[in-house]
């Protein structure tokens, strides 16, 4: 996938179309952003299969008391997908991510 530099590059440009994004931004208000870059990096590393170790709190944790409604998760699947488009993610390495991902949506639904 282009190694650490390309899944921080991917992240960056998440948080950026997090920050511009009126209805997924109220999400991360109590976020601590450094925390969420480093993590979401570790977890991006891992789905990639690269030699990382996811060392965050489960999804359920982290997620819980949002209550994230469907409409809100694929927003920000939308907007991933914006921020893999900047970083010239090839498309189909980019839906073999996202199918790597896909198990995590049931833990961040209406929790």
């Amino acid at each position: 996938m282009g190694g650490q530099a390309k899944i921080n590059e991917i992240v960056e440009n998440f948080v950026h179309e997090i920050e511009y994004n009126n209805t997924i931004l109220p999400y991360f208000a109590d976020t601590d952003i450094d925390r969420f870059i480093q993590k979401f990096a570790e977890q991006l590393c891992v789905f990639a299969e690269g030699p990382c170790t996811y060392s965050g709190d489960t999804m359920e944790q982290v997620h819980g008391g949002m209550n994230i409604s469907e409409a809100d998760f694929n927003l920000t699947v939308d907007l991933f997908i914006n921020a893999m488009n900047k970083a010239n993610i090839p498309h189909p390495l980019q839906n073999k991510l996202i199918s790597r991902m896909t198990h995590t949506r049931k833990q961040m639904l209406y929790l």
